[in-house]
């Protein structure tokens, strides 16, 4: 498994993209814009794109998703709350195209190759925020940062609920599962548990 991290569009966010390097199959998650950057990160792992995962609905999430789709022609996954989201032109959700995505299950497992790559419902930033868990690593979207927490006052937000996300999905977690956030740095499990202002 390898792990590739960009920064993309005008408010930092972190794109991932998650490679089996058996298969060369991929996933691309969180790709929030610049999708000539993202593109060439895939072409130069030689990886072939097979989903498009979002963790959440918003702008700066998903800035990217159609000219992804429009390329590889990869499905894109969002929780069905948050699609509703977007449908509507909710403030800060972006536009993920016109054909209806698959909807994310809680607990679903996406195969990537040999990866198997599991979603867990996180909400409190958007009604239908996910993350998604894999051999020790855990992309939180913006759930959970390095020493905050994910903003609570856009539309959808609600703050009891992702506290509650967090230490019921997340904070669970081995204390070295490292945290693969939305913005800013990795962190771990462990470090937030104890240093988290928020927890």
């Amino acid at each position: 498994m390898k792990i590739k991290s960009l920064v993309v569009g005008s408010y930092g966010t972190n794109c991932y993209i998650l490679i089996d390097e058996g298969s060369l199959q991929c996933a691309v998650i969180d790709p929030g814009g610049d999708a000539p950057q993202i593109i060439k990160a895939v072409e130069d792992s030689k990886c072939k794109v097979k989903y498009i995962l979002l963790t959440h609905g918003h702008i700066d999430h998903t800035g990217a998703v159609v000219e992804l789709k429009n390329k590889y022609n990869a499905p894109v996954a969002i929780s069905e709350k948050d699609y509703k989201m977007v449908q509507q032109g909710a403030f800060v959700y972006g536009n993920i195209g016109n054909e209806a995505p698959l909807y994310i299950k809680d607990n679903q497992i996406f195969e990537i190759g040999d990866i198997k790559l599991k979603a867990i419902y996180t909400p409190g930033h958007t009604p239908g925020g996910v993350s998604f868990l894999t051999d020790k690593v855990v992309f939180s979207g913006d759930t959970l940062f390095q020493g905050s927490i994910g903003r609570t006052d856009f539309p959808g937000g609600d703050f009891e609920t992702i506290i509650d996300s967090i230490k019921t999905k997340i904070i669970v977690l081995p204390n070295e599962t490292v945290v693969l956030s939305g913005h800013g740095p990795k962190t771990f499990v462990g470090e937030e548990k104890m240093h988290n202002p928020f927890l």
